[in-house]
C-alpha cells in the first residue's frame, strides 16, 4: 500500500520481528524507550536473539529512535508493549496507558493504530480508545480508527516465525478492517484471518494461552499424584499416549510472559463481570505451586539419602523460562531459587543463554561458570538448552561431588541414560 508509514512501540521479542518484517517494506519506526536497546539495535545487536544482526541490515527502511517526535509522520502506529500481572495478580496496564498517551500526542485525522499486546476482551475500547481522544482531541471511528491483532510470538522458536504464523487481525469499522487486512498480509506469508470483532480478537488471544495453561496444569496434578504412587510420570503419559486422540502435554514450570500471565487477564475481566472461573484459577495456582515442589522435593530426598542441609551444595543448571531462548521474564526457576534459600542454601546458577547484565540490573543475581558448580552434589536441571545438553560432561558429569551421594532433579525428563548407570547419583523428576 502506499503512503503507509509504520511506528511500532515497543521492540522487545513482539516488536523488533514486527518492525523488521515492516521495515522490508514500508518506511517503518521502531520505537523503544530505552536507551541502551536502541543503541544495540542501531549497531546491528539483539539481546533477545530473535534476529541476527543481517536480518536487522536487511530491513532498509527501518530506522530505530527513542522519542516519538520522530516519528510524527508515522500514520499507522502498532503497541506492542508488555503487559504483566501485579504482585496481586492484576493486570498491569501502565505499559499499555503510557504508550496510548503519548501516541496520542501524534495522532492525526486518518490515522489507524493497531494493538497486539495481550490484554482482556474490551480493553482496546473502553480504556486505551479513551486515553487515544482524550490525548489527540480526536473522535474515534471519526477522525481515527483502532484494530486488535494478536501477536502470536514464541520467543526462540526458529522455525515458527513472525512471517508463517497465520496473523488474526480486526479494526473498528469494516473499511479500516480491509486496510489493516491488507497492511498485515503484505508480509505474513501463512495468511491473516479476520475476526468479526476487536473483542473476539482480544478474546481468542487470552484464551490460546489458558487452554495451553490447563492442559499443562493437568498433567502437572498428574505428577503430583503420581509421586505419590511412587510412578515415573513420563512413562505413564508415554503409555497414554498410544490412544490416538491422547493430548501430548508434558509437566514442568510454566513460566514466561504468555501462559503464566495471559489467564489473569481473562479471569481479571470475568470477575469485573461477576463470574468467578474456578477451573482456570485452579489451573494457574496449580502452575504457579511447580517450582516450589521442585525445590521441596530435592531437598527432602537429599535428607532421605543421608544428606546434611549443611554439606548440601546445589546447582540450578537453566535459569531463562524456556529452553533456547535468554527470556527471563517470569520464569519459574526464580521461585525454586527462592524456596532452596529457605533452608539457608545459596544455589549456584548457570545459564549459557541469558544475558548477564539484563540478570543482574533486574534481579541482582549472579551467573556462575561451569568450572564454579565443582563439587556440587545436587543438580536441578531446570531448562534445558541444547547447548547445556550438549556440553553436560563438562557442566554436570565433571562436577559430581566423589565424597557424598549426588541428585539431579531432571525436571522435563532430558537426561541421557549414561546418568542412570552412576552408582552415586540419584535422578529425580516430575
Amino acid at each position: 500500500m502506499r503512503n503507509i508509514t509504520i511506528c511500532i512501540i515497543g521492540l522487545g521479542y513482539v516488536g523488533l520481528p514486527l518492525a523488521a518484517a515492516f521495515g522490508r517494506k514500508y518506511q517503518t519506526f521502531g520505537f523503544d524507550a530505552s536507551e541502551d536497546r536502541i543503541s544495540d539495535l542501531k549497531n546491528g545487536i539483539d539481546y533477545t536473539l530473535e534476529l541476527s544482526s543481517e536480518e536487522l541490515k536487511s530491513s532498509k527502511n527501518l530506522r530505530f529512535i527513542n522519542t516519538l517526535n520522530q516519528a510524527s509522520e508515522s500514520n499507522f502506529f502498532i503497541v506492542t508493549v508488555p503487559t504483566p500481572i501485579d504482585e496481586g495478580h492484576k493486570p498491569d496496564l501502565s505499559y499499555l496507558e503510557a504508550a496510548s498517551e503519548s501516541i496520542s500526542k501524534y495522532l492525526k485525522k486518518g490515522d489507524c493504530v493497531v494493538y497486539e499486546s495481550t490484554t482482556f476482551p474490551g480493553c482496546t475500547r473502553e480504556i486505551c480508545v479513551p486515553i487515544l481522544e482524550s490525548g489527540s482531541g480526536l473522535k474515534f471511528n471519526e477522525d481515527f480508527y483502532c484494530g486488535y491483532s494478536p501477536e502470536r510470538i514464541n520467543p526462540g522458536d526458529k522455525e515458527h516465525r513472525l512471517e508463517n504464523i497465520l496473523k488474526i487481525v480486526s479494526g473498528s469499522n469494516p473499511d479500516i478492517t480491509k486496510k489493516i487486512e491488507s497492511i498485515y498480509s503484505s508480509i505474513i506469508s501463512a495468511g491473516v484471518y479476520v475476526a468479526p470483532s476487536i473483542e473476539v480478537a482480544e478474546a481468542a488471544k487470552v484464551i490460546e494461552n489458558a487452554q495451553r495453561d490447563l492442559n499443562i496444569a493437568f498433567v502437572n496434578e498428574l505428577a503430583l499424584i503420581f509421586d505419590k504412587f511412587n510412578l515415573d510420570t513420563s512413562q505413564v503419559l508415554k503409555a497414554a499416549s498410544t490412544k490416538w486422540n491422547f493430548l501430548d502435554f508434558k509437566p514442568g514450570l510454566v513460566g514466561g510472559h504468555c501462559i503464566g500471565v495471559d489467564p489473569y487477564y481473562l479471569t481479571y475481566q470475568a470477575e469485573k463481570k461477576g463470574y468467578l472461573p474456578e477451573v482456570i484459577l485452579s489451573g494457574r495456582r496449580l502452575n504457579d505451586s511447580m517450582a516450589e515442589f521442585v525445590a521441596n522435593k530435592t531437598i527432602k530426598q537429599a535428607i532421605t539419602l543421608g544428606i546434611n542441609i549443611s554439606q548440601m551444595r546445589v546447582a540450578i543448571i537453566g535459569l531463562s523460562f524456556k529452553e533456547n531462548c535468554p527470556d527471563i521474564r517470569n520464569s519459574k526457576v526464580f521461585d525454586i531459587i527462592e524456596t532452596i534459600r529457605t533452608y539457608g542454601i545459596e544455589p549456584l546458577i548457570f545459564d549459557d543463554w541469558v544475558n548477564e547484565k539484563e540478570l543482574m540490573i533486574k534481579t541482582k543475581l549472579k551467573l556462575s561458570v561451569a568450572t564454579d558448580l565443582k563439587n556440587s552434589n545436587i543438580f536441578i536441571l531446570a531448562t534445558p538448552h541444547k547447548s547445556i545438553l550438549d556440553d553436560l560432561d563438562s557442566i554436570i558429569d565433571q562436577n559430581l561431588a566423589e565424597d557424598t551421594q549426588n541428585i539431579i532433579f531432571d525436571v522435563k525428563s532430558v537426561l541421557p541414560n549414561k546418568y542412570k548407570l552412576y552408582k552415586n547419583l540419584k535422578i529425580i523428576s516430575l
